[in-house]
């Protein structure tokens, strides 16, 4: 079985998809190297201050801001404050300058996804210094910016709640990918591909027994298959970390692993959509980096990533065959998988190519622990705004977001064709 997958897709596939090998019974840490070298990129923090005019709110303030100033290149910019648990009820908008053509944007929107990602409460990642958050917005290169957070009025003539405190702006500089330089040098002792190509059923199947020692495994949840060969979905083409330049000096050493997979909760990044797909990597790298540089993840909270074109992306380092535990969604993150598909899309219908790419992935992933894409699971929460800590929640194989915590994620658009995506990943296993 060994040389069979070494001929099909190389050792050094094998250890992108299984890196480091453990046990899957329990939670697990294991160790990466790490290079003393500052990592690729970099991040500016701009502190936001009372806007002329703001009125003081319970010792805050209901307006702040900052002036249009210039500043280094960036391509990516979000806001930031102190503590993760509180709560920004309000709007916050942007405007940057290209650095190509001189022009200023109109204000933009940053979506105030507040607590919904993130760490489950309880595990070593939310005992880190976390702080909270807006989504992060794709800009492209630009110079200059400018920025507004106003709070949410209260109504009947109270109040509006004072904004977090340590309020600031953080203007990412993803760095060079790979083909620009060696900000994406992969520094495991084993070298990884940049693509791991995409196999047929029984490559596919090898690569399970190969990942597993003892093949593949059938999930206890309801829709599971019983069978001694469930049925899989091929693996699909998938750009590993390297590929698209993670540089695995910025986040955190080491691996977190859970029993299965039993539910894939498919995103959006609420980057916007004006990216081009030439840019997908360098949208993931400023993801990647704001995740853990500003928000304090221990590595980008996503487990996969798919762009507009449909291509495939590693996220959360560990292996993409294994059960890497991520930071999506909050009190749901154990025994699950995070699927974010490049931008935002509550006005937008997602691509066909990316719905495809969604399906074609879950098939796969959830195979591999033995689940029908169209089946249901059940997860117990550790905690959230719409499920207390301890409750057995059943959710669909393929879910959205939204379906454990109160959030408009995955956008309305992408969240509408779930439901085709479940038969079409049904279909992908070979399942009717």
């Amino acid at each position: 079985m060994r040389s069979f997958l070494a001929s099909s897709i190389g050792v050094a596939a094998v250890a992108a998809l299984t890196l480091p090998s453990v046990a899957t019974a329990a939670t697990t840490t294991a160790s990466a190297p790490a290079a003393a070298a500052e990592p690729a990129g970099s991040t500016q923090s701009l502190p936001l201050a009372p806007l002329p005019g703001a009125n003081r709110v319970g010792g805050g303030s209901s307006q702040e801001g900052l002036a249009a100033r210039e500043v280094r290149p960036f391509s990516l910019v979000g806001v930031v404050w102190d503590n993760a648990r509180d709560e920004l009820r309000g709007s916050v908008q942007v405007r940057t300058r290209a650095r190509a053509s001189g022009a200023w944007s109109a204000w933009q929107d940053l979506e105030t996804h507040n607590q919904d990602h993130g760490a489950d409460p309880g595990t070593p990642e939310a005992a880190r210094p976390l702080r909270g958050s807006t989504a992060p917005l794709w800009v492209g290169d630009s110079d200059a910016v400018e920025a507004r957070v106003d709070a949410e009025p209260a109504g009947d003539g109270q109040d509006a709640a004072p904004l977090p405190g340590g309020l600031r702006l953080d203007l990412v500089d993803p760095g060079a990918g790979p083909a620009e330089g060696d900000a994406g040098e992969n520094t495991r002792a084993v070298e990884t591909p940049d693509v791991l190509p995409a196999l047929d059923e029984a490559a596919t199947r090898a690569e399970a027994a190969e990942v597993t020692g003892a093949g593949i495994e059938s999930a206890d949840v309801a829709g599971a298959d019983s069978l001694a060969r469930p049925p899989i979905g091929p693996r699909p083409r998938i750009i590993t970390r390297r590929g698209w330049g993670a540089d695995e000096r910025l986040r955190e050493r080491g691996f977190v692993y859970t029993k299965s997979v039993k539910v894939a909760f498919v995103h959006h990044t609420a980057t916007g959509n004006g990216y081009s797909c030439a840019q997908s990597a360098s949208v993931l790298r400023g993801i990647y980096r704001y995740h853990v540089k500003s928000s304090g993840w221990r590595d980008i909270g996503y487990n996969f990533a798919v762009d507009k074109c449909g291509n495939i992306y590693e996220g959360r380092a560990g292996g993409v065959a294994r059960a890497v535990m991520g930071a999506h969604t909050l009190g749901f993150n154990t025994n699950s998988t995070g699927i974010a598909v490049l931008g935002t899309y509550n006005r937008t219908n997602p691509s066909g190519a990316a719905l495809r790419a969604v399906e074609q992935l879950a098939a796969w992933k959830l195979g591999l622990y033995g689940l029908n894409p169209k089946g249901k699971s059940t997860l117990v929460s550790g905690g959230g705004n719409r499920y207390k800590k301890g409750r057995s929640v059943r959710f669909n194989a393929i879910a959205g977001h939204r379906d454990g915590f109160a959030t408009d994620c995955p956008g309305a658009r992408l969240y509408s064709r779930l439901g085709t995506a479940r038969v079409a990943a049904a279909h992908y296993q070979g399942r009717r």
